[in-house]
């Protein structure tokens, strides 16, 4: 019998226990991330509290939030009313009519489409690397290498190497797992059966040490109080996962951007893509924007964190990495159309053109605009391991008008899959368990720094609202300065199932959880000094 074999079905059965326990788990409220722990013992935001007792009365001005991301469901009952409209463009006529560039471009714009459609995969960047160099080096030694080259050489092997190691584990799980889901439908097809009971799968007798593995595991799955069924799906959604890898991911030979149809090695052009920002699989984008900006007063679904947030949708990430031409393009885009908070839920390993993405962000900087970015869910130190894009200039400055964003939970913790970092994490904010918008007027819980982002560029733009003569960097050290410090210490995130307890301030340059109520506090006293 195949060792390998058996060690992976021992830890898939793992996996089906844990999430069979998990789900008997007490859930928190669904607004939990919008609420004050001291009233309610979970870790939000005090953000009803703020509008209770702070805001009440007061006048907010409307603040144009840019949300970089896949696109949104711009029809939806719960972000519909709050969206920004290019009111000098007449929509579908085909015509640039304010003259900035784009035409019919309404809610915002898409600049991974083309006349032609749109993108929906992608490679990753490390795969886009890989297939750049290695048709650069890849029959060189170093012999072979002129001197001014070594460095980009040496960056090639290293990549190369990393592209190996990480393209050969998806080809290799999706033969297991797709192999597995095979044997347990063939097990189902001689059952006669979709969904077994545990008796049933007991009582079947299996030819072959392979099925009787199998019987084992779902077995022990089913006496947990899962379901045949439930590994079924969960092996469908894994196989699908890891064929888009294979296929798209991983694939130095895919290469979409025919469809957009822009040069892509001029990082210059400005001006391509289409209007079209509520294409293919809009649900992050859509989850992202809920939890800004979700409407407060129509008594649907849930409430966002800002009440007078407008909401502009740029789409600029595929199903795998982002590229940084299309980035910087819809940074530059936001500023020049009057955003003043931009969110910014992904990022990656590798970049291919670093500079066009950090003039880009000097670019908005210097029309007063706040950045919020993702800090990542690889449970890893952004201080140690690079995360694009980053508040780290190629000339070795930064900017105070930038803000990343860790992960924490309702339970005085932060997430176990977040990225941090002393230095360059500026703070948490929830980012486990939260309910928000998702295409067709539905709502639903995710999770992630993607959703940790959105929740501090929720109270970023509501602080502009409702003190629209802070400036960038005075938004930013309100919120650094009033997060709630966690009074103990939490679990720091890691991969490995050992805990480690450590204090949130050698996590985060701020030490804490982003917190409307103290924010609006102290925007009302540094508001109350200016003349």
């Amino acid at each position: 019998m195949n060792s390998s074999f058996l060690i992976r079905i021992m830890c898939l059965s793992f996996l089906f226990l844990i999430v069979t326990v998990n789900s008997d788990a007490q859930s928190p409220p669904k607004d939990w991330y919008l609420l004050d722990p001291a009233a309610s013992g979970f870790y939000g935001v005090s953000c009803n509290k703020a509008y209770d007792e702070l805001l009440k009365g007061r006048t907010a001005q409307p603040v144009i939030v840019a949300v970089i991301d896949l696109g949104a469901d711009v029809s939806h009952e719960d972000l519909k009313a709050n969206l920004w409209t290019n009111a000098k463009e007449v929509p579908g006529n085909g015509i640039d009519d304010d003259g900035n560039g784009y035409a019919d471009d309404l809610h915002g714009w898409n600049f991974i489409g083309g006349k032609n459609g749109n993108v929906q995969y992608d490679t990753f960047e490390i795969t886009r690397l890989y297939k750049m160099l290695s048709d650069k080096y890849g029959n060189k030694s170093l012999e072979d290498i002129p001197a001014a080259e070594r460095d980009e050489y040496n960056r090639y092997l290293d990549i190369q190497k990393n592209y190996n190691r990480l393209a050969r584990e998806p080809r290799y799980n999706y033969e297991f797992y797709n192999g597995l889901r095979r044997s347990i439908a063939s097990m189902l097809q001689v059952m006669g059966m979709e969904n077994p009971t545990l008796e049933q799968v007991e009582a079947y007798q299996p030819a072959g040490d392979s099925l009787l593995i199998v019987q084992q595991v779902l077995i022990g799955i089913l006496k947990e109080g899962g379901s045949v069924e439930d590994v079924m799906n969960n092996l469908k959604d894994e196989v699908n996962d890891l064929a888009t890898d294979a296929l798209y991911h991983y694939n130095p030979d895919f290469n979409p951007r025919s469809i957009v149809g822009d040069n892509y090695e001029d990082a210059m052009e400005r001006y391509y893509g289409n209007p079209d920002v509520a294409c293919l699989n809009t649900l992050h984008g859509t989850h992202v924007a809920g939890i800004i900006g979700a409407d407060r007063t129509n008594g649907t679904g849930i409430n966002g964190i800002a009440d007078a947030a407008k909401l502009m949708i740029l789409r600029a990430v595929p199903d795998g990495d982002e590229r940084d031409k299309d980035v910087a393009n819809s940074i530059r885009y936001a500023a020049d159309n009057g955003a003043k908070v931009i969110n910014m839920s992904f990022g990656k390993a590798y970049s291919y053109d670093k500079k066009a993405v950090d003039d880009a962000v000097k670019y908005a900087i210097s029309k007063d605009v706040l950045l919020i970015h993702a800090a990542g869910n690889d449970a890893v130190n952004n201080d140690k391991v690079p995360h694009y894009p980053s508040n780290q200039f190629l000339d070795g400055t930064s900017s105070s008008s930038w803000i990343e964003v860790g992960a924490s939970s309702y339970d005085n913790n932060v997430a176990s899959f977040s990225n941090y970092g002393r230095k360059v994490v500026d703070l948490f904010a929830p980012g486990v368990a939260i309910y928000s918008t998702a295409p067709g007027n539905k709502y639903r819980n995710l999770q992630g720094t993607s959703m940790a982002a959105p929740v501090a560029a929720g109270v970023a733009t509501l602080l502009r609202s409702y003190f629209p003569e802070l400036t960038a960097p005075q938004v930013k050290a309100i919120m650094m300065k009033s997060v709630v410090k966690m009074p103990e210490k939490v679990e720091l995130p890691a991969k490995a199932e050992k805990t480690k307890m450590i204090k949130l301030k050698k996590l985060c340059v701020s030490g804490g959880v982003v917190n409307a109520y103290y924010a609006v506090q102290l925007a009302l006293k540094e508001t109350a000094k200016q003349p």
